[in-house]
């Protein structure tokens, strides 16, 4: 009788308290209904004060963390697909993934990252991919642009966006035909009252100052995204150094006639030997972005490959390029991709496009930080034009394209790693 007693007890206890119902696991395979949204709850347990572990290779690059009645309505209210495994079930997951032969390994995940998105304070004709998928992850951001850098308040983040801008300080140089446009004349008005305020006398000055507030950040430990023309504008007004490389017609003076000559490529991120491209007229900056008519690739055939590292001993790169799937849509944007020929031989490159000798994806270190460039404007819209309605990603919940960008967003929260020796 006694026997019959414990052993109701003990069923009794186990309905109530499932032992084996202790792991959340998000598949990030071709079974997950939102990879997007996803993020979003990983963030969400970083929030929280709780850990997450990320499954680098397994599953098209799987999160899990501890059960909890919380997560598991979050991740319904979310719609993100999961499971409830037990203990059993994920320590099998996690000596498969140790198994000295497999190309899989777990990272830890211990702190939301603070996130501050580089981008003007007035309307604009144009959005943005980084605040697009933020949004629709539920990913918090602050949005800073010029004062906040030069008054050192980039400092309370760890990742910066850099939005689609000019750091020459062309404005861009294909808004040249908007020059009579009401929102081109207000983000004009407002750099050059800006530049007065901290004593500038141009503009372009005033953003190489932001450069190298922001390359201080970095080297200090930050992290910084950046996609469109804010990749390589950023490295050529470093390079540049405050040599005058601008037209009369944006900063009311001429070039100096040595400027090539004088560029200073060790003092860039990524881009080495380019040439610049001066004229007002020309929407390029210069010989780094390769143009679509250099391309000779269009839509229907616009695609680019992630490369695949080991998870084990090149555990970052691994991370940037988590993905479900391994051949990306192309996109183009007002710098499209990398011409190989100027990226320095210490750039990671992660994603390319052979056909026309391209980099798409790239990532590399400046002192203790790190920046990752990302070719294009919109992953889910091939050519964006000004004043589009922006992407909904509702209709595209499974983006490849949008996750690498998620993926540099959670990259901050990974627990450093000794060095393999």
């Amino acid at each position: 009788m006694l026997k019959r007693f414990t052993l109701s007890c003990t069923f009794f206890l186990i309905v109530l308290f499932p032992t084996w119902a202790t792991q959340v696991l998000v598949a990030m395979d071709n079974t997950q209904k939102d990879h997007l949204k996803a993020y979003g709850v990983v963030y969400w347990v970083l929030q929280h004060q709780q850990t997450a572990d990320w499954l680098l290779n397994y599953r098209g690059g799987s999160f899990a963390f501890p059960h909890t009645p919380a997560i598991e309505n979050e991740l319904r209210v979310r719609g993100v697909t999961y499971e409830v495994i037990s203990d059993a079930q994920y320590n099998q997951i996690l000596t498969q993934i140790a198994a000295p032969d497999s190309n899989m390994d777990v990272v830890k995940l211990e702190k939301a990252p603070r996130i501050a998105i580089y981008s003007p304070k007035i309307k604009q004709p144009w959005d943005d991919a980084v605040t697009l998928v933020l949004t629709y992850a539920e990913i918090p951001y602050d949005l800073l642009f010029d004062e906040e850098v030069l008054e050192q308040k980039l400092l309370k983040y760890d990742w910066l966006h850099l939005h689609h801008e000019d750091f020459t300080g062309q404005y861009g140089k294909s808004a040249r035909w908007q020059r009579s446009q009401e929102w081109f004349r207000a983000q004009q008005q407002e750099s050059e009252a800006l530049a007065k305020k901290y004593n500038f006398a141009k503009v372009p000055q005033m953003k190489l100052a932001v450069v190298k507030d922001i390359k201080a950040f970095v080297a200090g430990g930050g992290f910084m995204f950046a996609m469109c023309s804010a990749t390589d504008t950023y490295d050529i007004a470093l390079a540049a150094n405050g040599v005058d490389m601008v037209d009369a017609l944006f900063d009311g003076d001429g070039i100096d006639p040595q400027a090539q000559q004088k560029l200073d490529f060790s003092k860039t991120f990524a881009f080495k030997d380019f040439t610049i491209i001066s004229s007002p007229y020309d929407g390029e900056f210069s010989s780094i972005d390769n143009q679509r008519r250099e391309r000779d690739i269009y839509q229907d055939n616009d695609f680019f490959s992630l490369f695949t590292f080991s998870a084990k001993w090149d555990p970052i790169p691994t991370m940037l390029t988590q993905n479900h799937e391994k051949t990306i849509k192309g996109f183009m944007g007002q710098t499209t991709a990398f011409k190989k020929q100027y990226i320095k031989s210490e750039v990671i490159i992660m994603g390319e496009t052979k056909a026309a000798n391209e980099v798409r994806y790239m990532h590399g270190t400046i002192a203790k930080g790190t920046w990752t460039f990302y070719g294009g404007h919109d992953p889910e819209d091939y050519q964006h034009v000004p004043g589009e309605e922006p992407t909904d990603l509702a209709l595209h919940p499974n983006s490849p394209g949008y996750r690498l960008i998620l993926n540099n967003i959670l990259f901050p929260a990974a627990k450093k790693k000794k060095p393999k020796t």
